[in-house]
């Protein structure tokens, strides 16, 4: 179809994954209209490129909504019918009918066959240019008000360039950050926001126990923090600064918003040894001292827990360095499960996991309709991506969020 200078005008504030995924969703839609999607900095995707480690962990292998959307701190319930409309399996399907074939990995995660997030950078990027979406970097909303005495409705939308252009629909997709510009534009608009903190980091940890460690993961670990009732499994990776890993971010996820209540500082217990409870973990002990009396303590384990690590647990407990198991005492026998299945560990800051930088808080769901994005406060705005009040754990939910709000957003922009 071609444009008329009459031809509605679709603003997508936010270059990353959500305002992208919107602008081609409704250019696709309509061919008629003319979006324009304005990015910030001079890097749009930056987000997509950097995640997984430069693979892109674009979704996360769960075809069911309600159990998606159980994977979600903030927004589970509401994400249930989202998710319905444009899940996983629509996430793949999107992909591969632009040449791009996802894989699964054991834990879930899907990243694309060539472990390049530049495979999926050049596929949105490509098929926003197909879809003839005009995109602007260095280009930031500024300010968004409705035109006065305007027949149709529209907004100004102003640019940080001092342009000031009508539009017919907007979508702030500008991430949730602390900075995020699209939450003042939110609020100015009448939205309540929640104040963004935290969601996905790592744990800064001064002990003895794990310091020279980094790079030592425990495959098979929980964390607790006992007071705010959060626990989480998973592997559990030491860091220079102090753990990390699945069980550490989901834990951070889940407990962001009291985990900040607290500065960052707070009691955390690991049981290296998970599944084992105490007692199992005795009684696997037990069955060491009494079937390898003569072998030493720090030289094996019953649990899997890294060689290493298992060393500085024995060394904890007093145990010397040549102990065999025929020496063991029952108190030591005592102390080396509390070690195993419940070590404490002080904390004391935390640092931004970079490959996830996620924050939980953002425009109120209330205030949005989840079917179509729109805002119920300010007609003809959309809100979609980390700008929402929705984050999910680490593992490629985040992403799924902002496919699916940003499809669902652009469609609903469109003439369709």
């Amino acid at each position: 179809m071609k444009r008329t200078p009459d031809s509605r005008r679709i603003v997508v504030a936010g270059g990353g994954a959500a305002g992208f995924f919107a602008a081609i969703a409704c250019a696709e839609a309509d061919p008629g209209a003319e979006v324009t999607l304005h990015e910030a900095t001079a890097h749009p995707l930056a987000k997509v490129r950097v995640s997984g480690g430069g693979r892109c962990n674009v979704t996360h292998a769960c075809f069911d909504a309600a159990e998606m959307a159980k994977s979600f701190p903030r927004g589970s319930r509401e994400l249930i019918g989202p998710f319905h409309r444009f899940g996983t399996a629509d996430t793949v399907a999107w992909f591969k009918a632009r040449g791009v074939s996802l894989k699964t990995e054991k834990d879930g995660r899907m990243f694309p066959v060539t472990d390049d997030s530049a495979t999926i950078v050049d596929c949105l990027t490509g098929a926003a240019k197909a879809a003839g979406v005009q995109l602007f970097t260095g280009s930031a909303l500024r300010a968004l008000r409705k035109a006065a005495g305007d027949p149709r409705q529209r907004f100004e939308a102003v640019l940080s360039s001092g342009e000031t252009v009508l539009a017919d629909r907007v979508l702030i997709a500008t991430g949730g950050g602390r900075g995020s510009a699209g939450l003042a534009i939110a609020a100015a608009l009448g939205h309540a926001v929640e104040p963004p903190v935290p969601s996905l980091f790592t744990f800064h940890i001064l002990d003895p126990r794990i310091r020279g460690l980094e790079g030592v993961s425990a495959p098979s670990a929980s964390a607790s923090v006992r007071e705010m009732g959060l626990r989480e499994c998973g592997p559990i990776l030491v860091t220079h600064w102090g753990l990390s890993g699945p069980a550490i971010l989901r834990l951070s996820a889940w407990g962001a918003r009291a985990l900040h209540g607290a500065d960052y500082r707070f009691r955390l217990c690991v049981n290296w040894a998970e599944p084992a409870t105490p007692k199992a973990a005795r009684d696997a002990l037990e069955a060491e001292r009494s079937g390898h009396p003569r072998r030493k303590v720090v030289t094996a384990n019953p649990f899997g827990i890294p060689a290493r690590l298992w060393e500085r647990l024995v060394g904890a407990t007093g145990i010397a360095p040549g102990t065999t198991w025929a020496a063991i005492s029952n108190d030591a026998l005592r102390e080396l499960v509390a070690q195993s299945t419940a070590s404490e560990f002080t904390v004391n800051g935390k640092s931004m996991n970079k490959e996830e930088f996620v924050t939980c808080g953002g425009v109120s769901l209330a205030e949005v309709d989840m079917a179509t994005m729109e805002s119920r406060v300010c007609p003809g705005l959309y809100l979609a991506g980390e700008v929402l009040d929705i984050d999910g754990i680490t593992g490629g939910y985040n992403f799924q969020s902002a496919w699916t709000t940003g499809w669902q957003a652009g469609r609903a922009m469109a003439l369709v």
